[in-house]
């Protein structure tokens, strides 16, 4: 056999299982900061068979209604009251969090411990790796052709899964598209296929790639039973799956139901914002940056840079040139990027990053800048 180096990636649809809680622990974080933007959210969500309970610590001002919140989820998904039970069991944030986050005037400290990765390359116009952004072109495209053409036997529960050949980095093809679709007792297998054959052969045209791909559509047979009924949902499952589709390293820190305080995901966020713009500015073709972060404190304690080789000038150059340009305060993190908004229900699906959602850690607004110093380094 042929020696090919292959690189996978995954995603899932809205109404996967575990999504489903991201959605509604994103849905109740974005009800909190609307009208409280210091609001302290720690919102997790455990969802099996037809039972869905909402947990987690949250100290706001806001009013909320928990159990709403979930209901606007989980409707479009084709769900009503006799499917689900829905138990809400949240408390305040802990004194001692809440004393380590704020305990100096102005700033804002770090509530935990952690390590957090941002990642670009400039393999696609995103700037992100090609597996996990066919990946969500799959069920994107799925997600538009069941509403646009009224498709009811097609479900919400979805699955699809890339392999792209990178043996020749100068010509990526795809190896493999797979997709398990979730549908009615009532469908035609062949009109299945011929439906997901479509929507596969139309994401590689639009990023002008091979054609000719091995297909593996519903691999298992039957798929009638998804969402919830069929497996156990939990926020904060798909981490691979919302940031590069393990094409870059994790620091195994979830997302979705934290306010901004939590690094874990505003530290991700503001690592994947400098990477992009060290690509976009040309000074390597990939980067990932490491921060690593300790409760109680403003700043991290260590920032790690790699370019796997990519980079057109030092990395001691490059590394000084982040360091000239962006601030690793978490407050300033926190403000430049206006993550004290209500934007987060959107990022709960298809990935945080490389989406023209209009993110604020997408933005390359501090390109000029970089360009204004970079010429002392070459």
């Amino acid at each position: 056999m042929k020696f090919k180096k292959l690189i996978t990636s995954e995603s899932v649809s809205k109404g996967h299982p575990d999504k489903i809680c991201d959605q509604i622990s994103d849905k109740v974080l974005d009800a909190c900061l609307k009208d409280d933007k210091s609001s302290r959210v720690a919102c997790e969500v455990f969802a099996s068979n037809r039972l869905i309970v909402i947990g987690g610590e949250i100290t706001t001002k806001a009013y909320v209604d928990i159990v709403k919140c979930a209901w606007e989820v989980l409707k479009p998904l084709g769900y009503d009251e006799n499917d689900f039970t829905i138990i809400s069991n949240v408390n305040s944030q802990s004194p001692d969090i809440s004393q380590s986050i704020s305990k100096s005037v102005g700033k804002i400290c770090a509530g935990d411990q952690g390590i957090v990765f941002g990642f670009a390359v400039n393999e696609t116009k995103e700037l992100m790796p090609l597996p996990i952004m066919l990946a969500h072109d799959c069920l994107k495209e799925l997600e538009n052709k069941v509403k646009k053409n009224n498709i009811e036997w097609i479900k919400a529960d979805a699955k699809s899964q890339v392999t792209i050949d990178y043996t020749d980095q100068n010509n990526l093809r795809i190896d493999t598209m797979l997709m398990s679709v979730q549908h009615s007792e009532e469908y035609n297998v062949k009109k299945l296929n011929d439906l997901i054959s479509e929507i596969m052969l139309s994401v590689a045209k639009k990023r002008n790639l091979n054609l000719d791909f091995t297909k593996i559509i519903n691999p298992s047979g039957k798929f009638t039973i998804g969402g919830p009924i069929g497996d156990t949902g939990l926020t904060g499952r798909k981490i691979i799956v919302d940031t590069y589709g393990g094409y870059s390293r994790h620091g195994g820190g979830a997302f979705s139901g934290k306010d901004p305080t939590k690094v874990d995901r505003s530290g991700s966020y503001y690592a994947r914002y400098i990477a992009k713009h060290i690509v976009a500015a040309k000074l390597a073709d990939a980067c990932e940056i490491q921060i690593a972060y300790s409760i109680g404190k403003p700043k991290p304690i260590a920032i790690y840079l790699d370019t796997f080789n990519t980079n057109k000038i030092s990395e001691k150059a490059i590394y000084e040139i982040i360091n000239k340009v962006f601030n690793f305060d978490i407050k300033y993190m926190i403000d430049h990027l206006k993550l004290k908004n209500p934007i987060y229900y959107k990022t709960s699906f298809y990935g945080h990053f490389g989406k023209d959602e209009n993110f604020p850690w997408e933005k390359l607004d501090q390109l000029q800048n970089i360009k204004k110093i970079q010429n002392n380094y070459r």
